[in-house]
């Protein structure tokens, strides 16, 4: 009955206790035998069991009896780091309330901030929670005290748990119960059923994550995906326990999966509506915003032969993480590859991983870059992804870089510190808020090139560990940026360039050029390795030619016989250099990255 039915899914700030939450919530409603039972049953991927954290959104289907009533409650795990919110903005999509969780240690922090205003946004019942009251440096009354003062929430209804131990997540399941409304929804009507989530299974074909909106959905059922317009006949529908688990039907308001034979991976998108091709609905689901990729890299197979198996190991990766883009692009120091779009440096980080892992390919990822807009002389806006697409320094009227609001929470004794961090990146403090006598949150605008690349890191050594950031888009603003041109024997390499605001310019190139010095091999010749801003050479490296000893054999004698000798190897040695290719090892793009981190 759809009456029973709760969909809800857990929020919170990374290594708040999600993932050992949901454990709890398995083992209460024994949804999983104990003898199957591991920890961390929903983080299903090898690399986040060896990272610790939640990359991918799972689903899991519990039954639960109270009163005499039988509950269906529909749980979505979602990650915590900001790279991944795409995923929670997802999730919320198929749900009705969230559970709420915060660190009894740590407090509010900065993706909680984010987290909550996005689900305010989606009008989504919120039950709050203290979680690791279990701890010794639990703070559980100071901790509701800031979410009553930051959230305005009511102390008598936040709950305070143990995912470790399991100290009152019984009474978390019957108020998730009480307080998420069932779903809304016509069981008699067209069905509509909102696509949340995919991927591909080699056997299976494409297996497709739906949320029931209207309807029901049964095997043997036409099914059209209003999106991609194109029909399928459903082969097979179930739920998650948490193990794919066939069912005879999906009722409105249900979360599950289906089956229909789909081999074409374009068929199926994230956000779109299924119906019956016989009887279809009149209108889709509103279906999601489409995610703007932050971070752009390429990535080229070691091994030319490789290149197809990496455009299919891409294509199924866009499958199962649609805020992933890619298309083709080439390169004259690497052949052919992708070009790559991440939401920031973590995705990125895991999508080459899981690429990697996966599929067993050797990949070469080129330094990553922020996307800038180009207006020319004659008015026209382009946006870049690269910076070998900036037209001439001739035809640039301006470059607009793209801004972002970020949001630091730090312990006031460190405000200075981070101040001093923030100033450093071109920040501009717009607020700042007091969350409690210890702990402060403060507004900056700041570039977005600024703090992708090492600017957590530097936040979490400033503060000692407990600085947390997050950020939000605000779109492109005016600014003085450059591209600097590297050039290995006088040959510029496209790969290796990158665009930076003018004051950093001279010193990131003179950095970049002794990364390569150290990574490129002797040749029989001189390398010059130069960084240029347009026609001006900023920075130059001279890896010096190997030597053979070409008067070895003159033992005394004239001195003009060695010099006839050394004009002779020096012609040589001209002639080589006009003809001769400089081999760029891989380990010097990767040193060029590191190098800049």
């Amino acid at each position: 009955m759809r009456e029973n039915i709760r969909n809800f899914c857990i929020i919170a700030h990374i290594d708040h206790g999600k993932s050992t939450l949901a454990d709890r919530l398995l083992q209460i409603t024994h949804s999983v035998p104990d003898r199957e039972f591991h920890e961390l049953m929903l983080d299903d991927m090898d690399i986040e069991r060896e990272r610790g954290i939640t990359i991918k959104a799972s689903c899991v289907t519990m039954f639960y009896v109270k009163d005499g009533r039988e509950y269906q409650l529909n749980l979505i795990d979602t990650p915590g780091h900001m790279d991944f919110s795409y995923e929670v903005a997802r999730a919320l999509k198929a749900c009705e309330g969230v559970i709420l969780l915060v660190d009894a240690s740590q407090g509010i922090e900065a993706q909680t901030v984010v987290n909550y205003t996005q689900t305010r946004k989606q009008d989504h019942v919120i039950v709050p929670v203290v979680t690791k009251i279990d701890l010794q440096s639990a703070r559980v009354i100071e901790t509701m005290e800031e979410m009553e003062q930051s959230f305005g929430m009511d102390p008598d209804e936040i709950l305070a748990v143990s995912g470790k131990t399991g100290q009152n997540v019984g009474g978390l399941v019957d108020a998730v119960i009480e307080r998420v409304p069932p779903p809304s929804g016509n069981p008699d009507g067209p069905l509509r059923a909102l696509v949340f989530d995919s991927f591909y299974d080699d056997y299976r074909g494409v297996v497709v994550y739906v949320r029931v909106v209207d309807g029901q959905i049964m095997p043997g059922d036409e099914v059209l995906m209003m999106g991609a317009s194109r029909h399928h006949g459903v082969i097979e529908v179930g739920i998650f326990r948490p193990g794919m688990t066939r069912r005879e039907s999906l009722t409105c308001g249900e979360v599950g999966y289906l089956t229909a034979g789909i081999k074409n991976l374009r068929d199926v998108r994230v956000g779109d509506t299924i119906t019956h091709a016989s009887n279809p609905a009149a209108h889709p689901l509103p279906g999601y915003a489409e995610p703007k990729p932050m971070v752009y890299c390429g990535l080229y197979p070691q091994s030319a032969k490789d290149f197809p198996a990496l455009r299919s190991a891409l294509e199924k990766l866009w499958l199962n993480d649609s805020s992933f883009h890619f298309e083709p692009e080439t390169s004259e120091a690497l052949g052919f590859g992708f070009r790559c779009g991440f939401l920031g440096l973590l995705h990125m980080e895991i999508a080459q991983e899981r690429l990697e892992r996966e599929n067993g390919i050797a990949i070469i990822q080129t330094a990553p870059n922020v996307s800038y807009e180009v207006v020319t002389g004659d008015g026209r806006r382009t946006r870049i992804d690269r910076p070998s697409q900036l037209p001439p320094v001739g035809e640039v009227a301006k470059i607009l870089e793209p801004f972002v609001e970020l949001s630091v929470i730090t312990p006031t004794e460190m405000l200075g510190n981070v101040m001093k961090l923030a100033e450093g990146r071109r920040a501009t403090c717009r607020s700042t808020e007091f969350l409690s006598d210890r702990r402060a949150l403060i507004h900056y605008e700041v570039p977005l090139a600024e703090i992708v690349y090492d600017f957590y890191d530097r936040l979490k050594s400033v503060t000692r560990g407990y600085g947390t950031m997050d950020y939000e888009a605000l779109g492109y603003r005016e600014s003085d940026v450059v591209k600097v041109d590297v050039l290995v024997n006088e040959t510029r390499v496209d790969a290796l360039s990158f665009i930076c605001h003018r004051q950093e310019a001279e010193a990131r190139g003179r950095r970049v050029v002794k990364v390569l010095r150290k990574k490129i091999g002797r040749h029989l010749f001189a390398i010059p390795i130069q960084a240029a801003i347009g026609g001006r050479v900023v920075a130059r490296e001279t890896i010096s030619p190997l030597k053979r000893a070409v008067t070895a054999k003159c033992s005394g004698g004239d001195i003009t016989r060695k010099r006839k000798l050394w004009d002779k190897q020096k012609e040589g040695k001209k002639r080589m250099k006009a003809v001769g290719s400089v081999l760029i090892p891989q380990e010097a793009f990767l040193a060029v990255l590191e190098g800049e981190e």
